[in-house]
């Protein structure tokens, strides 16, 4: 359904580091039709990724309160506007309180794309694996990939029938089976198809719709501007924009400049993506296009605090980075999240092994580790490991013997470990 998924690295190419503008925030709410999204952060949807287990640890991981406390114990600070304390926030340099958020760092969580043709034949009883969710996790929104009108918008009344907030059309994914079956930015050559999904889904349902998209297929055919205001057009809440070409995939620099074309192209809310790695690059981005929100994909697995450092720098100019007790205790959570998961849905083999879970898992020791001092020997050792309850005590041990021996000059990453974490690629699809 959602799909093995399509390489994407874990570096950036030549990031560019942005100040913090002195006039820029994230702003602390959008509203989506009658939802309404506080504060204006979305995690991007990520076959692979972006299932219920890791949407609501990312909500939780998440959590934030106007005073700046948090529930992981923060102590190390960001460089950005000056030294924060362990007990408290900086002060807020002309930053009113109020631009904050409520209760959480990210205001809209969205699902793994999820192939409508599947769902419109799959039984009812089958359709829970692919569109489950918690109470917790709204607001929600599905998205949804496919080329034919009909099966769209029979897929678009699943999602309303099943209790989403809103559905979204998949229009980015670059993965070459996706594009060859017409879907995802496979349909970017097909603006008058793209019109005939649009008008099929918005009389399917009353939930807000909204459509994903990138710049086009290639330089030679930038359609953005235009399928936008088609989208406000028939009838669409809101738009969000990949700054990429097809033909990028997740290559050089997200032109920025696009996401304000766009912007200034239509009155319906515009959600930006692409190269938002820190809260400096998310207050740029709104600075320099005028977006009303901003969405986050694969910084997301790297970084599980970011929507929190984002809601912390709207707040007080300043976010506090976590320590090497936060990362282990975000890892053991995660971990154990997906084993109960996994235990309460009965999927577990006779001999325990957690099968796909313990998979997962090794997945996202890749992106969890990434950076820690000694970080190669500890993916080693998950990768050799046979049970999720294996891996699960595997990183308890080793951070129990990182954190008892205390401090060293020699914690800092291996140049071996950074070497291999800018060329190990992760499989999954960040539209």
């Amino acid at each position: 359904m959602a799909g093995k998924g399509f390489t994407v690295k874990k570096n950036w190419d030549n990031p560019i580091q942005h100040p913090m503008p002195v006039a820029a925030r994230v702003p602390a709410s959008f509203a989506i039709g009658p939802v309404a999204v506080s504060p204006a952060t979305v995690l991007a949807p990520m076959a692979g990724v972006t299932d219920t287990v890791f949407r609501r640890f990312i909500r939780h991981a998440s959590l934030f309160t106007a005073t700046g406390q948090s529930p992981a114990t923060i102590q190390s600070p960001t460089t950005a506007h000056g030294p924060a304390t362990a007990s408290g926030p900086a002060e807020a340099h002309g930053v009113e309180d109020v631009i904050t958020n409520q209760q959480s760092g990210c205001g809209l969580l969205m699902t793994e794309f999820t192939s409508a043709d599947g769902l419109s034949r799959m039984r009812e009883s089958k359709r829970k694996r692919y569109l489950t969710f918690y109470e917790d996790e709204h607001p929600i929104s599905a998205q949804i990939f496919g080329s034919n009108p009909e099966t769209l918008a029979e897929a678009a009344r699943i999602v309303q029938e099943t209790g989403f907030d809103m559905v979204d059309l998949n229009l980015g994914c670059p993965a070459k089976r996706v594009v060859g079956c017409n879907g995802g930015s496979g349909l970017l050559r097909d603006l008058p198809r793209i019109g005939e999904i649009f008008r099929a889904v918005r009389a399917a349902v009353t939930i807000p719709f909204t459509v994903k998209f990138r710049l086009g297929w290639s330089d030679a055919s930038i359609i953005c501007v235009e399928l936008a205001r088609m989208a406000e057009s028939e009838g669409l809440n809101a738009v969000a924009l990949h700054a990429r070409t097809r033909e990028q995939a997740y290559n050089g620099q997200a032109r920025w400049e696009w996401i304000a074309a766009v912007k200034d192209a239509v009155r319906i809310p515009v959600i930006g993506n692409g190269d938002i790695r820190t809260p400096e690059d998310a207050a740029a981005m709104v600075d320099q296009t005028g977006c009303d929100a901003v969405m986050i994909g694969r910084a997301a697995p790297s970084n599980p605090w970011l929507f929190r450092q984002i809601a912390e720098y709207t707040a007080t100019g300043r976010y506090m980075l976590p320590t090497e007790a936060d990362r282990w205790q975000m890892i053991h959570t995660y971990f154990e999240m997906l084993l109960q998961e996994a235990e309460a849905s009965q999927s577990l083999p006779r001999d325990g092994r957690h099968g796909e879970t313990a998979g997962k898992m090794k997945q996202f020791a890749s992106w969890f580790t990434h950076g820690v001092p000694g970080g190669a020997r500890l993916r080693q050792q998950i990768f050799l490991s046979r049970t999720g309850r294996e891996i699960l005590e595997t990183v308890d041990c080793f951070f129990e013997q990182r954190i008892a021996a205390g401090p060293s000059t020699a914690d800092t990453p291996e140049s071996a470990d950074n070497a291999e974490a800018a060329a190990d690629p992760v499989t999954t699809c960040a539209d």
